[in-house]
């Protein structure tokens, strides 16, 4: 019998399960350690946990009220860019300043085999925005020609995409990254929308399974490469190590032929892919691992190596064994780099961009902003925000500080959660915000 025929009995079993779960969210070690002692460059890394069940507490959606905004450190103000959209992920501004707001849900299909998956599927669908596409899985084009923080024209600009994600503009080619393909679209100055049809540059890993299915995409400097990250096909190999075949991994894709190789992997989930203005190095976000505790594994950013590895699945943060996966390679752990810089457990990047503007304060010159998306699964949450990370010589040089919270409030209920973060042509901050709906635009007080 099919996994899906057998949903009632599955059903069942989850629910005597998530007795389980509700006892072990009582006390799941949350308290146990600080995460703030995960972040940074040497972060403290408990002993590790695991569960019948793992604990998950998931933030109720009540979305914003007309005038409610989130806060902001001192010296900055914000309000709406955009509301009403569906689901925003990433946003990309172009040279003449017009911003791409790529709005998307999750692509359906996963496969159900046991009953913590069916638990954890509606958990995540409810942390992650998933479900109906209707008004979605598109690009609308927002224009402030003056820069006010005004829209004065919203259009939709491409429009029936699989659920997308990246976008890079190189000359008059504009790349979309679906689920599974990149594509080209013809662009001129200006356009409000696009209605050529769309080339196939390359095939991306996706469906039938397709567990992380963002991809993020940028372009080198020169335009002739495309970067794209490609994220796990599981947790932890549940799925089975073939479904993890071209995954965890950033693709280098030559623009000119689609062709492409495997620039570096041991990446579970990367993300918000950048480069470091200073070094030109490339950078990312990645969400690590679940269930070895609500204080393991810490998500982190890490400038990227040709031909690096960096653990995922059989180790974490270097040579720490994941026991999980069988069998091992130690080979492969033997040489698994440690990330430059821990961001806390379970925080979800989702979004990072480095900042060379000058309208905000010197402080944040220089240093990179980072989207968190916010944890679904340790009673206390973590994440919800975005933060700023100063830079010098290339690399991070010091503590995290706060930027934009408030997403989350006092009784623990979700207004919304930051994703893709850029830069206006005036300097300003734009946060992608998935389940506010909303793109929010920071400025100088």
């Amino acid at each position: 019998m099919s996994p899906r025929r057998n949903l009632p009995r599955l059903l069942g079993l989850a629910l005597a399960g998530a007795a389980a779960l509700a006892l072990s969210a009582c006390d799941d070690g949350s308290k146990d350690s600080d995460p703030n002692t995960q972040v940074g460059a040497n972060p403290t890394l408990p002993a590790q946990k695991q569960y019948l069940m793992p604990p998950m507490k998931v933030a109720k959606v009540v979305g914003w009220k007309d005038g409610e905004t989130p806060a902001v450190a001192q010296g900055l103000k914000i309000r709406a860019l955009a509301t009403g959209l569906r689901h925003p992920r990433s946003l990309t501004v172009l040279p003449n300043g017009d911003i791409l707001v790529v709005e998307s849900v999750a692509p359906k299909g996963e496969p159900i085999k046991r009953p913590k998956d069916l638990i954890m599927h509606w958990v995540e669908s409810l942390a992650t925005s998933g479900g109906d596409s209707k008004g979605s899985n598109r690009i609308t084009l927002l224009r402030d020609a003056n820069g006010d923080g005004v829209v004065e024209t919203q259009t939709v600009f491409l429009d029936h995409l699989n659920s997308p994600f990246g976008v890079a503009l190189v000359g008059n080619d504009l790349y979309v990254a679906d689920t599974d393909a990149i594509l080209r679209y013809p662009y001129a100055e200006g356009d409000t929308q696009i209605s050529a049809p769309a080339t196939t540059l390359t095939p991306l890993p996706g469906g039938p399974i397709d567990h992380h299915w963002t991809k993020s995409l940028v372009a080198s400097a020169d335009g002739s490469l495309l970067y794209v990250g490609v994220g796990s096909n599981s947790n932890i190999t549940e799925n089975g190590i073939e479904a993890e075949k071209n995954r965890a991994a950033i693709w280098e894709v030559e623009r000119s032929t689609g062709r492409w190789r495997i620039y570096a992997d041991g990446l579970r989930n990367p993300n918000g892919l950048s480069w470091e203005p200073q070094t030109g190095t490339l950078w990312t976000v990645v969400n690590e691992r679940d269930e070895l505790g609500p204080n393991l594994v810490p998500d982190y950013m890490t400038s990227v190596q040709d031909g690096g590895f960096y653990g995922w699945p059989y180790s974490y943060y270097g040579q720490n064994i994941d026991p999980r996966v069988k069998p091992q390679r130690p080979d492969l752990v033997a040489r698994a780099i440690v990330p430059d810089y821990a961001l806390g457990p379970h925080v979800a990047p989702l979004g990072m961009t480095f900042y060379t503007g000058t309208a905000l304060p010197d402080t944040y010159r220089g240093g990179a902003f980072v989207g968190e998306h916010g944890s679904w699964n340790r009673k206390i949450p973590n994440g919800y925000k975005v933060i700023f990370v100063p830079f010098g010589n290339g690399k991070p040089s010091g503590q995290p500080s706060d930027v934009v919270t408030g997403f989350l409030d006092q009784d623990g209920k979700a207004h919304g959660r930051p994703v893709g973060l850029a830069v206006d042509k005036t300097g300003a901050l734009l946060i992608a915000d998935d389940v506010g709906n909303t793109v929010w635009r920071v400025t100088a007080q």
